[in-house]
């Protein structure tokens, strides 16, 4: 009789796991990984803007606590509020010949794009910090748009097997919750949730395929504080300078690995060329705009490259990253492609 009860027991909770983990993965097209683009977008929207002061600390990395006391070309300066930005800004701008560096009276107090802080006691501290951050990427905060909590985020962990619930009520909690993903997590949110638009106004969201697509839109609103595409460097400015390598492909899957070694030249003329060891592939490109929408149009000579070639469409770029997207036509899959330069 025993060994029934046991055996009930954990039949219902094999059968409760499986219910868990079943209303997460019952939708692919809804799953999100560590590595999915949109998690990223939704890490920047969420995320403590960082480079709204850069005329202060030349770094995205983290932000200074306001008010702070700055010095330049001798000219003391408080800085109160984020208008004041413009003041050190008009400093900075009112000589040719002077340094240009702007210096803090410490202590002052930093706060990072995870929103903790910490106290910086003197400019050795201050460089310090500085060297840690490393480069930016460019792609800054999305902060002229907001998510209404409270959203609720269903969680599967497929090295364990263990299925969870979580309820985010800020963007400290979603940005954390975001950084801290392991490789082996499957989430699905929960929809619909609502975000305020640059307008201020409520949109209601059902989808991952809406709420990437209303990110994506809203980053040339946000574009004087978020990096945006480039500003007013063009694409093919960018594109011709240098080498580039494939630092994300996803096709239903993360192919990335398949084009490891390949590092791509993309000539002013229009003709590309892609060399792996021995072994060169030429192709050719174009930038235009198609109903709106910037494109990179890729093409290359065989089959070897061929999952390449399409009419991207460029979501943003930095003189180091190139961002493009392909949504297909038939099934409605999302293609994903990131050049980085080497």
């Amino acid at each position: 009789m025993k060994n029934i009860i046991l055996l009930i027991l954990v039949s219902i909770f094999i059968f409760s796991c499986q219910t868990e983990e079943s209303e997460i993965i019952q939708d692919n097209n809804e799953n999100l990984t560590a590595s999915s683009p949109l998690l990223s977008l939704v890490g920047r929207v969420s995320q403590n803007a960082t480079s709204q002061d850069n005329v202060l600390d030349n770094s995205s990395c983290f932000a200074v606590q306001l008010p702070v006391v700055v010095i330049v070309n001798n000219q003391q300066i408080t800085v109160s509020t984020s208008t004041d930005y413009q003041i050190v800004q008009d400093a900075i701008d009112a000589f040719s010949n002077d340094d240009d560096i702007v210096n803090f009276n410490y202590p002052i107090t930093i706060v990072y794009q995870n929103f903790s802080t910490q106290v910086i006691l003197n400019s050795n501290a201050f460089d310090d910090v500085l060297d840690d951050c490393g480069e930016d990427d460019d792609f800054d905060e999305i902060d002229c748009i907001s998510i209404n909590y409270p959203i609720v985020i269903n969680v599967y962990n497929s090295n364990n097997q263990l299925a969870n619930t979580v309820t985010i009520l800020n963007d400290v909690q979603l940005y954390n919750f975001i950084e801290n993903l392991d490789s082996s997590d499957l989430i699905a949110i929960n929809y619909p949730i609502s975000l305020q638009n640059s307008n201020g106004q409520t949109i209601v969201i059902d989808s991952n395929n809406e709420l990437e697509n209303f990110i994506e839109d809203a980053i040339d609103d946000c574009d004087n504080s978020s990096g945006g595409s480039g500003g007013t460097t063009t694409l093919a400015n960018i594109i011709t300078n240098g080498t580039w390598y494939i630092s994300y492909y996803f096709d239903d899957v993360d192919e990335t690995s398949n084009y490891n070694g390949y590092n791509f030249t993309f000539n002013s003329n229009g003709t590309s060329i892609a060399i792996k060891n021995s072994t060169s592939i030429n192709g050719t490109w174009s930038n235009y705009i198609d109903s709106g929408q910037e494109k990179l149009e890729l093409v290359f000579d065989g089959l070897t490259l061929d999952e390449l070639e399409d009419d991207w469409r460029i979501i943003e770029f930095s003189s180091n990253i190139i961002k493009l997207k392909d949504v297909s036509g038939g099934n409605g899959g999302t293609d994903y492609l990131y050049f980085t330069k080497n």
